[in-house]
């Protein structure tokens, strides 16, 4: 059973974060506070976080930070949860680590949805094998793309790039943003790189008219989305 570490300090959200998510199949397990997270953490071994920016006493930024400068947590996606919805206030939550970032209020459907997304990117063999948007396929074993049952001829780093786009539809990412996620924050890579691959993509999508899924957005950088 796959393990999800709630921290927050609000009693109240943690149990409709926890109701939603046993609900989804998930183990539950709660911290209040970042030391008691820290005290769990040494016994327990999650294999997400859902950390909530405003914490008493050490904020969740800072855990977060902690956990990924450590060996033993470092490989542990996290996912913020703030009220912070500002555009800057979600960049300093991704540049610290984390893997996600959920404004509050949320529905619960969508921070179950975003656990399942950054889980399957992390371990996609462990939470299905397949994932499809208006008839475009990905299957994680096989490591094929299909469009309405047709082949799609992608290269290996166009195909990470589709799966993190499918895996956030929706969404707008920042070049910097992508290079970090596909990429890996180890690796320099200018940000125009993100410009050549996301041509070669649509490209490739063109064949069975899915190319209109992956759209610019002016002043942000790219959107995956099956809606105008």
């Amino acid at each position: 059973m796959t393990n999800v570490l709630v921290v927050d300090d609000e009693s109240d959200i943690r149990e409709v974060i926890r109701f939603a998510l046993q609900g989804a199949g998930f183990r539950v397990l709660e911290a209040g506070h970042a030391d008691e997270a820290r005290k769990l953490l040494a016994s327990e071994c999650p294999d997400l976080v859902l950390l909530d920016w405003m914490l008493p006493g050490r904020s969740g930024l800072e855990l977060a930070q902690q956990l990924k400068q450590s060996a033993a947590t470092r490989s542990v996606p996290i996912i913020m949860v703030s009220a912070k919805g500002e555009e800057e206030d979600r960049i300093r939550g991704l540049d610290t680590g984390a893997d996600d970032y959920i404004a509050k209020p949320f529905s619960p459907r969508e921070m179950v949805a975003r656990v399942k997304a950054v889980l399957r990117r992390a371990k996609p063999d462990e939470l299905g094998d397949d994932i499809e948007i208006a008839g475009l396929r990905i299957d994680n074993v096989s490591h094929r793309v299909t469009a309405d049952g047709k082949p799609v001829d992608v290269a290996p780093t166009e195909y990470r790039l589709l799966h993190f786009f499918m895996t956030h539809a929706d969404r707008a990412f920042s070049r910097s943003q992508l290079l970090d996620q596909v990429w890996g924050d180890q690796v320099y890579v200018e940000e125009r790189t993100v410009d050549v691959h996301v041509r070669r993509l649509r490209k490739a999508l063109e064949v069975t008219k899915h190319d209109y899924m992956l759209q610019t957005v002016r002043g942000v950088g790219y959107r995956f989305s099956n809606r105008g």
